[in-house]
């Protein structure tokens, strides 16, 4: 018979283990949802500017946001590039179809930043000023990230709050 300290000490192990595994997806897939409600706030704000210069407009910002050179980056940028029309498209007329060419469009680029040992999540978390303060807690940024910066906007969790409550700084919340 396992005695209750011992007992209590698995279940604490297994406890902090199903946390930390919590912790880790929230952040992946909040990072992610963070992103893509970005882009579609973006889109609307340029879907009147001619096609060829609202992407341009909104993949040379995001790059510059994520410390991205596009000489270094190209297969990234083009999927920005597909991702942006694809967004574009889906503010214009959402439909199921806009919807599965949005689908497939982060699907590339989910491919493209793989083979760079990256997702969006991470790009997300560790590069954007619109970053969420506890992400950093859960998946520390790389002090060898290329192009990091210092990013103080970015609000930081608090004594005597729980961290998951850092959100992100105030001119990226919600409209």
């Amino acid at each position: 018979m396992v005695h209750v300290v011992e007992a209590l000490r698995e279940e604490a192990e297994s406890a902090i283990a199903a946390m930390r595994e919590a912790a880790r997806h929230a952040r992946f897939i909040h990072a992610r949802a963070e992103l893509m409600r970005h882009m579609l706030t973006t889109a609307r704000k340029v879907i009147d500017k001619p096609r060829a210069e609202a992407v341009e407009d909104v993949v040379r910002e995001w790059m510059a946001a994520w410390h991205l050179d596009r000489a270094a980056w190209p297969h990234v940028a083009r999927e920005m590039e597909a991702l942006t029309e694809a967004f574009l498209d889906y503010a214009a007329t959402p439909s199921d179809t806009a919807d599965a060419t949005l689908r497939a469009a982060i699907a590339g680029l989910d491919t493209a930043l793989d083979r760079e040992g990256a997702s969006i999540s991470d790009q997300m978390a560790w590069r954007s000023q619109c970053a969420h303060g506890w992400w950093d807690w859960v998946e520390p940024r790389p002090a060898d990230l290329p192009g990091r910066k210092d990013r103080p906007m970015i609000p930081q969790p608090q004594a005597g709050r729980p961290f998951w409550e850092a959100g992100c700084a105030d001119f990226c919340e919600p409209a």
